[in-house]
């Protein structure tokens, strides 16, 4: 309290001093206002009010009143509640899209983000690594699709984990197919490419890593056998469609984020939607998780038309 006393004493002495200098013609508003750290408007402001006033005129009359933009309490409280019975396992982005669109919450991200974490019940983000330059996307869809598998525990109900087959267009960032399985492996990656194929149409190419049932590898970690195809591979030779393999997790750096989001976003996802069997998580993912994902996350095309040939 003393210290903000001094302070305040120390302002009004400043303030009285640039006053005497702008009635004496030595210094302009502008120029005094800035010896104050004020506009040449608001300086010019408080000279009425110190005269109408003296130095009370100069103490900001916002202190101590609440802000009219501020969040009404029993709306935080109903936000926190939600959270805490209902959505637990959401990011916090994820939870705010959430509230807008199920339960007519008007209030912004930040202001969400941050009263959950004054409550403690979510904890701030760890700082982001350092920034990798992103590959430029192709300009057309179906130039390049990606396909690849993540295993995790996408239905909680279970106990166990499942691998999630994605195959994801890189033009737009669409997911064309996702399939939920006990294992990866070539059925996976088939129904993958029939499924898409059946929607799209034929692509170009097919971006995935070595995994065996994509590539035939001799040694560990080096070159692809391109003349022994595996069952994927003469299906894409058919098709004519280029297979291209993977050398670097870098190289997947697209995919990979794609998963990131799928792993904080499906399992709650599910959880709220009552699944409990891979039959009826595929369903959903094909009528109500897929297309919302593509309309959150995809991005459009940086030219027109389409490289998918029915």
């Amino acid at each position: 309290m003393r210290r903000t006393r001094v302070l305040w004493e120390a302002y009004v002495t400043r303030f009285e001093d640039a006053l005497d200098r702008y009635r004496k013609g030595r210094l302009t508003a502008e120029e005094a206002g800035e010896l104050l750290g004020l506009s040449g408007r608001h300086f010019r402001r408080q000279c009425v009010r110190y005269e109408a006033e003296g130095p009370e005129g100069l103490r900001d009359r916002r202190l101590g009143k609440p802000s009219p933009k501020r969040a009404a309490e029993s709306e935080l409280d109903r936000m926190h509640r939600l959270y805490r019975e209902e959505y637990a396992d959401f990011t916090v982005k994820h939870f705010h899209e959430a509230l807008h669109t199920r339960h007519n919450y008007t209030l912004g991200y930040t202001v969400t983000r941050l009263s959950l974490q004054a409550a403690g019940l979510v904890r701030p983000a760890p700082r982001r690594g350092q920034h990798r330059k992103k590959r430029p996307r192709r300009l057309l869809p179906g130039m390049l699709l990606f396909q690849d598998g993540s295993t995790h525990r996408w239905i909680a109900a279970l106990e166990r984990d499942f691998d999630l087959v994605v195959t994801l267009d890189d033009a737009t960032g669409h997911i064309c197919s996702a399939i939920l399985v006990e294992q990866e492996g070539t059925m996976s990656s088939l129904l993958g490419l029939h499924e898409t194929i059946m929607a799209y149409g034929l692509f170009s190419s097919f971006y995935t890593d070595r995994d065996s049932h994509y590539f035939h590898t001799p040694k560990a970690g080096g070159k692809v056998d391109k003349s022994r195809p595996t069952q994927v591979g003469r299906a894409l030779a058919q098709l004519g469609i280029r297979h291209i393999p993977s050398y670097s997790p870098e190289a997947r750096g697209r995919m990979e984020r794609a998963f990131a989001t799928l792993q904080k976003r499906l399992p709650p996802e599910l959880r709220r939607a009552g699944v409990t069997n891979t039959v009826a998580a595929n369903d959903y993912l094909r009528a109500a998780f897929v297309p919302d994902y593509n309309a959150r996350f995809g991005k459009p095309a940086a030219e027109e038309g389409s490289a998918f040939v029915a």
